[in-house]
């Protein structure tokens, strides 16, 4: 017998339908954000056919699989050209991109859905910016060369860094960068890296400051001669944010100083000499003065790009830009022992860990325009494949930035 349905019926078959079509996306959308652990942002030099536009992808860390998906609405414009270096601000709501051709920062405010929304743009004191980091009341830029007319691409000299204070939000606005501090030595917003024998060209390469916010790390080569000699600049940083040079800075690094990430305790600075294949450690002792570590430098792959230590558990990873690899290493005293090397996209460049459980660890590959995610074990220090890895990025990634999912992100609504 064939069953008829009046238009009320049918209504509410309809109805019931919606209903549960509608209660299975609310159940799918929120397992989809309970298993979120972090997201991660992904700068990428240009937009295909766009020049050197950059864009922003957006990422969701899976907290069981390691799976990186891309969030709606992602990519996002960089709002500049040939973005090149990120960080978030301490408290996760905002994250700061540098432009280097445009020599500017923007200011994104980061949705409760990772989102990002453009707030403000500055320019930096010198010209091409192409490293930062902040702290909960600084930023730090460094350039790659000094203001106008001191430096051009016709007549280059060497680089240096900028100080922004970060002044603390309101109730109506996310934080906000103020004029950048002076340098009353030179009567100027900024700090030369002058090089040792006050003539030689020194270009920057990495920028770090210690979780104690006390001192700030700048990465240099000297250009000038062959091969090249590399320098760790030190400064320490006062209250109001001026910088003070370390006594002994500039220190011996290697021959090509690429990549440079420091401890959570502030003991000990690492950072990759891409000349001799190898990571150079340090001890940061009470007056910001470096210490080589004993054994240093440790041996990684063929041109080591850049460097993460993790916050919590004592382990090191190294990308190898000529291998596409990287480099896993337990940590002990500043100590390094090799863990393994692991197969990541082509030419890594960048290299960041979840903040949230600092369970996984991510690369951006260059070449092949990828993300390699891996799960790390926080009892061994060795890394597995994440599902799905490599995940597709926008055209030739060169920076990565991350904040937890749920800690305090921006409040925008979706």
């Amino acid at each position: 017998m064939r069953m008829k349905f009046n238009k009320s019926s049918q209504l509410v078959v309809a109805a019931a339908a919606s209903l549960l079509a509608a209660s299975l996306l609310t159940a799918c959308s929120q397992l989809t954000e309970t298993l979120t652990v972090d997201f991660v942002y992904v700068a990428s030099s240009k937009a295909a056919g766009a020049n050197n536009y950059g864009l922003i992808d957006v990422f969701e860390i899976n907290s069981e699989s390691g799976k990186m998906r891309q969030i709606p609405s992602s990519p996002f414009p960089s709002a500049g050209r040939l973005p090149v270096a990120e960080a978030t601000s301490a408290d996760n709501q905002n994250l700061f991109v540098v432009n280097e051709d445009d020599n500017t920062i923007v200011q994104f405010v980061i949705g409760s859905d990772g989102k990002l929304y453009p707030f403000n743009t500055v320019n930096t004191p010198g010209i091409f910016p192409l490293a930062i980091t902040t702290t909960k009341s600084n930023l730090f830029v460094v350039d790659l060369y000094q203001p106008l007319p001191i430096c051009s691409d016709a007549d280059p000299c060497s680089g240096s860094i900028a100080v922004y204070p970060i002044n603390a939000a309101t109730s109506s606005n996310p934080i906000t960068l103020g004029t950048p501090i002076g340098n009353t030595t030179i009567s100027a917003p900024y700090w030369p890296l002058t090089a040792p024998n006050g003539s030689d060209i020194m270009v920057p390469t990495a920028v770090n400051v210690v979780a104690s916010g006390a001192y700030v790390f700048v990465t240099a080569y000297d250009s000038s001669v062959s091969p090249f000699v590399g320098y760790i600049y030190g400064f320490s940083v006062g209250s109001g944010g001026a910088l003070s040079p370390i006594p002994g800075s500039p220190f011996a690094a290697g021959g090509h100083p690429t990549g440079i990430a420091s401890d959570s305790s502030s003991t000990y600075l690492f950072v990759t000499d891409s000349t001799h294949n190898g990571v150079l450690a340090y001890t940061v002792g009470s007056s910001g003065a470096l210490t080589a570590v004993s054994g240093s430098p440790f041996a990684t792959g063929n041109q080591p790009s850049a460097v993460a230590v993790d916050p919590v558990y004592p382990y090191v990873y190294v990308t190898n830009a000529l291998d596409g690899t990287v480099s896993a290493y337990s940590m002990s005293s500043g100590v390094l022992t090799n863990l393994g090397t692991y197969t990541v996209g082509s030419d890594p460049v960048a290299i960041g860990i979840d903040p949230s459980t600092e369970h996984f660890l991510f690369t951006a590959n260059f070449l092949d325009s990828t993300v390699s995610g891996f799960e790390l074990s926080t009892t061994a220090g060795t890394l597995i494949d994440s599902q799905f890895s490599p995940f597709t990025a926008s055209t030739n990634p060169t920076a990565v930035a991350a904040i937890p999912h749920n800690g305090t992100g921006g409040g925008i609504a979706k």
